[in-house]
């Protein structure tokens, strides 16, 4: 019995590895998208200089990495990057990921279980009901992690110092990279500065390297 259980968690585990290597073969996302602000209709995307929050300056490597990520979806709606006395716009970018646990009914199994302990009637030998040990078959879970991913972008404008476009997305899956991020950023800025539908679903293609 051990050795079919053994079996059983290895083709569990098999097809898990399936599943995130089929995940990684898609070529694009669908990501949820929220996005809001005042940026006037005549106004053109131009001059812009990053800001960092105390908290992101004390992790500057980390912050270096997420705004590298940022910087293709900032100039593909038209912005450059210039020193801050020089800058029309003040931008602050932000990336977190972190995992949910959760069962999947796909991946879990009937099992052969010899740890069950019971509660319930104990005849011939004793009356009445009490505690005991037998094996028998029971289900047995696997929790698979959910890595969820955020991203955000909040515009101000340096001389008022007005925020005139704030935009987040978020993505939920069972396979995480890091070219995940450029592709989020993307999504985000991808109606800007056109007012659009909030929250929406934007679905952009992956880097090569993420498939």
């Amino acid at each position: 019995m051990h050795r079919t259980r053994s079996a059983m968690a290895s083709l569990a585990a098999c097809a898990a590895a399936l599943l995130v290597a089929g995940c990684a073969s898609l070529n694009s996302v669908a990501v949820d998208v929220s996005s809001q602000g005042s940026w006037p209709a005549d106004r053109k995307p131009g001059s812009y200089a990053v800001e960092r929050l105390p908290s992101q300056q004390a992790n500057a490597a980390e912050q270096d990495r997420i705004e590298a990520a940022a910087l293709p979806a900032l100039e593909a709606a038209g912005f450059t990057r210039v020193p801050s006395e020089q800058a029309d716009v003040l931008i602050q970018v932000g990336a977190r990921v972190f995992e949910v646990a959760r069962r999947d009914p796909y991946m879990s199994h009937w099992a052969w279980r010899n740890d069950w302990w019971f509660y319930g009637a104990r005849r011939p030998f004793f009356h009445g009901p009490g505690f005991g040990y037998a094996p028998g078959f029971g289900y047995d879970y696997y929790d698979i992690p959910d890595y969820q991913r955020e991203v955000g972008i909040l515009i101000r404008d340096r001389r008022s110092q007005q925020i005139v476009y704030e935009t987040r997305a978020a993505y939920s899956s069972r396979w995480t990279s890091e070219a995940l991020l450029p592709a989020m950023f993307e999504a985000a800025m991808k109606d800007f500065p056109l007012p659009a539908l909030t929250p929406r679903t934007v679905t952009v293609a992956l880097p090569p390297s993420a498939r």
